[in-house]
């Protein structure tokens, strides 16, 4: 009798009513950097200038002349070099985690891993735009 029934459930789902069923299969997802919200450059600037980020860098826009971290002014160029998204893309991820790239000529660890948890997503947000828009 068992036989019997698994005969019938096979027939049934190997008949003719199962053509074009498809089953579920995984999708690969290839990670991309994390796109950061859209931030105000005008604020960033502020965020920029009172944080002391231009101690560091050198950011024309900012009037910064800082030398102990990567020239900013050349953001988008390093932004090819390193090959992590778009620009916007470079700039966020940058701020979140400074060693996932690490510029040539520049020590891993001089930037604090803490900074972005210290400007809160929308600080983030406000320095990539002047960054990247504000200039």
């Amino acid at each position: 009798m068992l036989v019997s029934a698994l005969v019938v459930v096979l027939a049934a789902c190997s008949g003719p009513n199962m053509k074009g069923v498809t089953t579920p299969t995984p999708e690969t997802i290839i990670g991309k950097p994390p796109t950061p919200s859209t931030g105000d450059a005008a604020a960033g600037r502020q965020l920029f200038i009172k944080n002391g980020c231009g101690a560091c860098h050198i950011f024309t826009p900012a009037g910064t002349t800082g030398t102990i971290g990567p020239n900013l002014d050349n953001l988008a160029a390093a932004a090819k070099v390193a090959n992590q998204g778009t620009l916007e893309q470079f700039t966020n991820s940058s701020i979140i985690n400074p060693t996932a790239y690490i510029a040539p000529g520049y020590p891993s660890g001089v930037m604090p891993v803490t900074y972005a948890q210290h400007l809160g997503a929308k600080g983030v947000a406000d320095i990539v735009a002047f960054l990247v828009k504000g200039r």
